[in-house]
């Protein structure tokens, strides 16, 4: 399917300091509004899931259904960037997150506030594939470790006031989780607002074809073998008929995608990238990321606050040591790579301490110290800081200009979609084995109320005896989890070790877009 348009005139590719400088605000603010929008619930989920009575499958849902509808349109949005104005998608991607937000915030049931994710995901996957996009585009790979230094700041600023944001609301009667979603739509508009007066990309429209039958079976694909690794162990036994019927099913849809990216003139995720051994390794790198950090983080709010019985307020606090390290760390490595141009030494550092920080969180249980757990925590932050946007940047140094949307999307496609299978498989594991700890702990008999029946549990209501086996029981599976996590993340550092180091270009992506056009 194509969609055509009348050539526009090239655009000039210098852009002054102050241009670079004003474009950046405007597109930090839309970052630092959607990382806003999908942390200020992290702490306030627990609570969320139990008032609206939904399961652990549920919490599970809630996060991995968000991930899923980015993941499914990141490409989409990359391409659609190259046929439309990128600051009116951007704008759009705020506006979906306006709309996801008020549904969220007025839904009444566990099954509207999931559907509610889906328009605050697709809003993410615009954000994540055009924000990278437009850097590469007007800032040189050598400037961007600068700004992707920056951008990691805004990142770990924004994880670090929604959780506590999210936590505070909860906690106040008179305001209650459903803030969590109102809170973030002024600052939504505001940052539409900024982007308009502040973003200003020449617009160079050509014939683009849209793959929508491939992005149709990918999303078909995953979501097949995500529902799959959501509810085995749990609703249906891993060696069910469900098992037998999914798996194959959602194997065969995606090796049909691949059949499709094969033939059709401009897929959404281009098979030809993979020739070049820097977008290979990187993508390996950022999908097996997106499995452990994501797959690994996202239930340490529960661990918090079911484990260790914090506060949702609490909880936030717990998590700024992983935070800070992730702050300065994306900071000072991002000033350092563009200083003196290398980058291979701050990802393979990152990727090592990644691995340590997840084997570390692999040690805790329900009685694991403050001092211990923020050290384990620091360790992770620190690691991911270095690794995280710095696969994007050596992968953009490596591509030719006119690739740098599809390597860029294709990059946080597979990040998306490792996260989205890592929270899937691992809300599953979690589940499961909580389950069997507290059938254990109380008897089958006595554990129907308790979390073991897939309910995520209400700690207030429950006896003191009941507390202390659920919080035993979420100490030990979460502590599993990274033990599972940890693994993987190795397979990182052997990935990274592997990718060649080449020097980073000194011209921005749209002066190389006209070099290439003028040979």
């Amino acid at each position: 399917m194509s969609l055509s348009t009348a050539q526009s005139p090239a655009p000039s590719p210098a852009m002054s300091r102050r241009q670079v400088l004003q474009a950046m605000s405007g597109l930090m603010m839309g970052i630092f509004v959607a990382i806003l929008a999908s942390t200020v619930v992290a702490n306030a989920l627990p609570r969320i899931v139990s008032e609206l009575g939904g399961s652990q499958s549920s919490y599970t849902w809630v996060v991995t259904t968000e991930l899923l509808a980015m993941t499914a349109t990141v490409p989409l949005w990359g391409k659609l960037s190259d046929l439309y104005n990128k600051k009116l998608l951007i704008q759009l991607s705020l506006g979906l997150f306006v709309v996801g937000s008020l549904v969220a915030g007025f839904a009444q049931n566990i099954d509207v506030l999931i559907l509610s994710r889906i328009a605050q995901g697709i809003g993410g996957g615009g954000l994540t594939a055009l924000a990278q996009v437009i850097m590469a585009a007007i800032v040189s790979p050598r400037e961007l470790g600068k700004f992707s230094g920056v951008f990691g700041a805004v990142f770990a600023v924004g994880t670090v006031a929604g959780p506590l944001i999210g936590g505070v609301l909860v906690d106040t009667s008179w305001l209650g989780w459903r803030w969590c979603f109102f809170l973030g739509v002024p600052f939504a508009l505001a940052a539409i607002l900024l982007l308009q007066r502040t973003l200003d990309l020449p617009t160079l429209r050509r014939e683009v074809h849209v793959d929508y039958l491939g992005a149709f079976l990918i999303m078909l694909g995953v979501s097949t073998l995500l529902v799959w690794s959501s509810l085995a162990g749990s609703t249906f036994e891993w060696g069910s008929w469900q098992t037998a019927v999914l798996v194959p099913a959602g194997v065969l849809v995606l090796v049909l995608a691949v059949w499709v990216e094969s033939k059709v003139r401009e897929p959404v995720v281009p098979l030809r990238l993979f020739r070049n051994r820097t977008v290979t390794l990187a993508t390996v790198a950022s999908f097996l990321v997106g499995v452990a950090m994501f797959g690994g983080t996202v239930f340490l709010s529960q661990y918090f606050q079911l484990a260790l019985g914090k506060s949702p307020t609490a909880a936030g606090l717990m998590s700024l040591p992983m935070i800070f390290g992730l702050l300065v760390s994306s900071t000072v490595s991002g000033q350092l790579i563009s200083r003196t141009g290398k980058w291979k030494p701050f990802l393979l550092l990152g990727s090592v301490l990644m691995a340590a920080g997840l084997g570390l969180l692999g040690l805790i249980d329900a009685h694991t110290s403050l001092v211990e757990l923020s050290l384990f925590m620091l360790v992770l932050g620190v690691g991911v800081g270095m690794l995280n946007q710095n696969l994007v940047l050596v992968t953009q140094n490596d591509v030719p200009a006119a690739d740098l949307g599809a390597a860029t999307s294709t990059l946080s496609f597979f990040r998306s979609l490792g996260g989205s299978i890592g929270v899937s498989a691992l809300g599953a594991v979690l589940a499961s084995r909580v389950g069997t700890l507290i059938a254990d702990g109380l008897g089958p008999a006595a554990s129907s109320g308790s979390g073991s029946g897939g309910k995520v549990p209400d700690l207030a209501q429950l006896p003191a005896p009941v507390v202390a086996v659920v919080r035993e029981a979420y100490g030990v599976a979460t502590s599993d989890l990274f033990l599972i996590s940890a693994p993987i993340a190795l397979l990182v550092v052997v990935a990274v070790a592997f990718l060649k180091h080449l020097p980073l270009k000194t011209k921005s992506g749209l002066e190389r877009l006209a070099d290439e056009a003028a040979s």
